[in-house]
């Protein structure tokens, strides 16, 4: 993860925002709040080829912004796809599965946030089906989040 947010042309440097990139170094912790997972898209030759934060629980979310409150939601974090599987829809699929997951939790919405850096990434996230959700945007180091939202 460490590797394709730090080469995301415009996204803050490890220096910039150190406690991000030690979140993103160490994102196997973030599977012990509660309701979360982490979901990882494995190659043939067992190689990381991408992985994402799943949250069933969104008091656990925790993005930055304020605390988001909202009920019968799921909530996405840290998709990241690794630089040779680009364009193989690792990210399709992860964030998919997700969505999938929500659907089993009788969730009626899933929730993420994502930058203008990520201009993939949030195209992506259009064509799967998720808008804008500006209710839930906010700053971070002078850098803007946007929200998303996808009703299921």
């Amino acid at each position: 993860m460490v590797d394709v947010y730090s080469s995301l042309e415009g996204f803050p440097t490890q220096e910039e925002i150190p406690d991000y990139y030690d979140m993103l170094t160490n994102v196997g912790s973030v599977t012990e709040k509660p309701g979360t997972k982490l979901l990882i898209a494995v190659s043939a030759d067992d190689e990381i080829y991408g992985a994402v934060v799943y949250f069933s629980n969104m008091q656990q979310y925790a993005s930055g912004g304020d605390e988001i409150d909202i009920q019968h939601a799921s909530g996405i974090r840290l998709l990241a796809v690794n630089h040779k599987a680009r364009g193989q829809g690792v990210g399709n699929s992860l964030t998919h599965a997700c969505i999938q997951i929500a659907k089993d939790k009788k969730h009626s919405q899933v929730i993420l946030h994502s930058t203008k850096v990520m201009q993939v990434a949030w195209a992506m996230y259009e064509k799967i089906g998720f808008e804008r959700f500006e209710d839930i945007d906010f700053e971070f180091h002078g850098f803007s989040i946007f929200g998303f939202r996808m009703t299921i």
